[in-house]
């Protein structure tokens, strides 16, 4: 789908005639855009052109994402406009008037299937429409940790170019950066590159246990954003990615919506849904969201999907020497509770587990919150020794799905590691 923010027409003024031609290949003098059944986030809402030339209408881009589920693109001081929908529409258009003035894109990349960077890319887009620029259009990315460069050429192509809740990166282009990873640097460049800038943008903490924390007391204290609005996301962010549950019972009920909202971020199998939910984060108290299609439909099976991987790790998690050991790698598992195995084995203070995705073979490790003992090792230091990393606390190594059998043996060896 082509097209920039720069490229679309005037809300107020621009007069259009149309063409449509449906997927049947039948021409129409009638046809029409409309919201998204399942979000508000749509940006652009074009009434029924029932005669040849009517007025564009458009909805406040309160919520605004790039690209909108439907998208009419034009080429400043052109006149031929064409247009991709979602219901299969070819559309022209020629175009009477103007286009709208310069507006400002913000590429958003974010750590992607976490709670923690949907929350992080949620407030961060709240601040800046708040404080920053009010007519802002954000494009959101999400990012997988690997062990090569992450970025790929091209990527920061907005007018700003964000970094929540993930790796560094020293791109002239990057604009502003928040992390609370231990492993924020891939290499000592860009952690020289960070320590050498003056911009005032770029924030890095790794004593905070959530990125969106981070977010919340810099924005505010730094550039007087009002955070109250956004305190119940703040309390489960600091929460989940911090595992501060109670107990392990509490992160295992999935009970609260903050909880049943973060298991749909992390194990939906829809792709693109982080970037459709987190307009809806930035507005919506975590109530409303799950109540939202784009969550309730995946919530029931998941929710059984995660009783089930109760029962298959309490099957399958072996506990030699304080460390649990499982592999689940031949289910569809990724994206499990990382607390069900201090569930199942309290007294352990550390878990190792293999899971498989196409995307990626994964290696976990984590240590248990509610043991005091688990604290002695720095799991992020021990997984940067096979190109992962992630937290003192927890951390994870993902390598290319071909390599399940090296992921394999990466987590005996870890496995090994921390019983010695």
């Amino acid at each position: 789908m082509a097209g920039t923010p720069r490229e679309i027409l005037s809300p107020a003024s621009c007069i259009l005639r149309l063409l449509a031609t449906n997927n049947s290949g039948s021409r129409s003098g009638a046809a029409y855009l409309k919201r998204s059944p399942e979000l508000d986030a749509t940006i652009f809402l074009y009434a029924p052109l029932q005669s040849s030339a009517r007025k564009l209408q458009v909805l406040p881009p309160a919520r605004a994402v790039w690209p909108p589920p439907f998208l009419l693109t034009i080429k400043r001081r052109t006149s031929i406009l064409n247009g991709f929908a979602g219901l299969n529409f070819s559309l022209r258009f020629s175009a009477g008037e103007d286009l709208l003035p310069e507006t400002t894109k913000v590429r958003l990349c974010f750590h992607d299937r976490c709670f923690d960077g949907a929350a992080s890319s949620a407030l961060f887009s709240r601040f800046y429409r708040e404080r920053i620029n009010a007519q802002a259009v954000f494009c959101y990315t999400g990012m997988t940790h690997r062990a090569v460069q992450p970025f790929e050429d091209g990527l920061f192509d907005g007018d700003e170019n964000v970094i929540v809740d993930f790796k560094y990166s020293s791109s002239p282009r990057v604009t502003w950066w928040f992390d609370h990873h231990q492993s924020a640097f891939l290499t000592p460049a860009d952690a020289d590159h960070f320590r050498a800038d003056g911009s005032g943008h770029k924030f890095y903490d790794p004593s905070y246990k959530s990125c969106t924390k981070l977010l919340a007391d810099i924005t505010s204290s730094k550039f007087g954003f009002n955070i109250q609005p956004l305190a119940e996301l703040i309390h489960w962010g600091d929460v989940i990615d911090g595992a501060q549950f109670p107990t392990p019972e509490s992160a295992v009920a999935l009970t609260e919506p903050a909880t049943q909202v973060a298991l749909v971020i992390e194990a939906a199998p829809e792709s693109g849904l982080v970037p459709r939910l987190i307009p809806e984060l930035a507005e919506r108290p975590l109530g409303e969201v799950v109540k939202l299609p784009i969550i309730a439909r995946h919530l029931g099976p998941l929710l059984e999907r995660h009783k089930r991987s109760i029962a298959v790790l309490r099957e399958r998690a072996k506990a030699l020497d304080g460390v649990i050991f499982f592999d689940v790698s031949d289910l569809d598992l990724e994206g499990y509770n990382k607390f069900i195995p201090y569930l199942l084995f309290p007294q352990c203070q550390y878990s190792v587990g293999v899971s498989a995705s196409p995307t990626r073979a994964k290696i976990s490790i984590g240590s248990n919150p509610w043991n005091p003992g688990a604290a002695e090792k720095n799991l992020a230091s021990l997984a940067e020794r096979f190109g992962g990393g992630g937290h003192p606390r927890v951390a994870a190594i993902s390598l290319d799905p071909s390599d399940l059998a090296r992921a394999r043996e990466v987590a005996r060896e870890i496995a090994a590691q921390l019983r010695s």
